[in-house]
């Protein structure tokens, strides 16, 4: 009897040995190379957006600052580093919380939206920037004389670069909280706000926003509000009518904070991905003529949410969406087949002590696969962390930039990957996460024994090009003619 309780136990533990590193390598999704950041001080950071800043071909992240400078990460050498050290850009004084970048007076260059808030709601002392370029040289746009009149000086959150006529004119909405969403184009040289007579000067907890191809073959707006229904709102002609009701997305209920566009269920259209505060997280699918939460338990669970990212970090062809929750647990899903989410176990970037506020992927690299630089800030002072997935050695990617007829990224349009196995849409950011926004490339990883690879561009106007011949493991640069 001692013999055989001997040998069971022996084999059990033979069992135990082998089991143990394959379940500790699944485990270990992300590694940590936050030490590539050259300076990397504790500090109070929100949102973050990627944008090329200085017209290299190279984009950097832009990391805003809560009465920290605002930084601008390049990759050189190896390493992250800070290259803008112009006052006005830096803007120490001020608390800096949303970001986004677009090119709004159609010279092919973005100017940066840096979304200031010194109070919690309603009326606030110091008004946002717009950062433009002048011989090299960063000015505000809202410190000339004519734009004064303009000065948004209500407390906000996001906010999301809109095509709204399809034409590469880009527009800028602003979630305010407790005052009237903006909506900044340039007319007439001068920046107006035009949000009334687009039907979007409503008053509401604004929080996150995202805008591209969800129910028209325009710039459609989805926003994740708090204390008061979400707003989805369709484009009609280049004004706008909420029909959140209508497709069920109102979760009036809820407090929305991170949002993101994303192909659920691989077959060639763009659905959302809707985040609550300490509520019910949601994938919303458009079934028919309404939207259907097909989250599971899982995905679904309460959390302190902040941040929501949808992409492809392992490169394995099946996106993965990244939940960011401030002093709480971070969470990972892998989106198989038919939408099904399946919880992949972190440690490294679980940051349980973390106060994550903000967070943006980009390749910033250029080696193909991406990299996650998450912000920490609010009630806690800590550094930038950087993260890349654990990649296969020979997996495959391919990468879709869309310039549009301006030079400019073209964000708000859709990516289609088109093979034998899926058809895969992503959207070039105009802004999401929650504060952020993201790199404006479409990234996809390559599956197993995929083949026949085509690729197609919905622009902002809603017309098509396509691509095929593709060639993998490169980045393709799309003109719009």
């Amino acid at each position: 009897m001692f013999i055989k309780k001997v040998n069971y136990l022996y084999k059990f533990l033979i069992i135990f040995f082998l089991i143990l590193p394959i379940n500790s390598t699944h485990a270990e999704f992300f590694r940590d190379i936050s030490n590539i950041i050259t300076v990397n001080e504790s500090r109070l950071s929100y949102g973050v957006s990627v944008t090329d800043i200085n017209a290299d071909g190279n984009n950097e992240f832009i990391v805003t600052g809560f009465g920290y400078p605002n930084l601008a990460l390049s990759y050189i050498d190896g390493k992250l580093k800070n290259i803008i050290q112009e006052d006005i850009f830096l803007d120490r004084e001020r608390k800096t919380i949303g970001v986004a970048a677009c090119d709004i007076d159609k010279d092919g260059f973005e100017e940066i939206y840096f979304l200031n808030t010194d109070t919690y709601s309603g009326t606030k002392k110091y008004s946002d920037r717009l950062i433009d370029k002048n011989n090299n040289n960063f000015f505000d746009l809202f410190e000339l004389k004519k734009n004064k009149k303009n000065l948004n000086l209500t407390a906000g959150r996001s906010v999301v670069c809109v095509d709204r006529k399809g034409s590469g004119e880009y527009g800028i909405y602003v979630a305010n909280y407790g005052g009237p969403t903006r909506f900044y184009e340039i007319e007439n040289n001068k920046i107006i706000d035009k949000a009334e007579n687009l039907n979007l000067d409503k008053v509401t907890g604004g929080r996150a926003v995202v805008s591209g191809h969800i129910l028209t073959d325009r710039a459609d707006i989805f926003a994740a509000n708090e204390r008061g229904a979400n707003f989805l709102l369709k484009n009609n002609n280049g004004k706008f009518y909420d029909v959140a009701f209508k497709y069920r997305v109102d979760d009036v209920i809820q407090n929305g904070r991170g949002t993101a566009l994303s192909d659920i269920y691989y077959r060639g259209r763009l659905d959302i991905l809707s985040g609550n505060w300490l509520g019910y997280h949601r994938a919303y699918v458009l079934e028919k003529n309404e939207f259907k939460d097909i989250g599971n338990k899982a995905f679904d669970k309460p959390s302190r949410i902040r941040t929501i990212i949808s992409a492809d970090f392992d490169n394995d062809g099946f996106d993965e969406v990244f939940m960011n929750n401030i002093a709480e647990p971070n969470k990972l899903f892998k989106i198989n087949e038919n939408g099904k989410f399946e919880e992949i176990k972190l440690k490294t970037a679980l940051e349980t002590q973390g106060y994550g506020t903000g967070a943006a992927v980009a390749d910033i690299d250029n080696d193909g696969i991406l990299e996650l630089l998450v912000s920490h800030g609010e009630s806690k002072a800590q550094p930038l962390t950087l993260y890349k997935a654990k990649v296969k050695k020979n997996s495959k990617y391919l990468r879709i930039k869309p310039i549009n007829k301006f030079g400019a990224p073209a964000r708000g349009a859709t990516v289609t990957l088109i093979s034998n196995q899926r058809r895969h849409s992503k959207t070039i950011d105009a802004g999401s996460g929650y504060l952020c926004q993201m790199e404006p490339v479409a990234h996809y990883g390559i599956r197993k024994n995929e083949k026949d690879f085509r690729i197609e561009v919905k622009w902002t106007n809603g017309k098509k090009v396509f691509i095929d011949k593709i060639k993998l493991n490169q980045t393709i640069v799309i003109k719009q003619k």
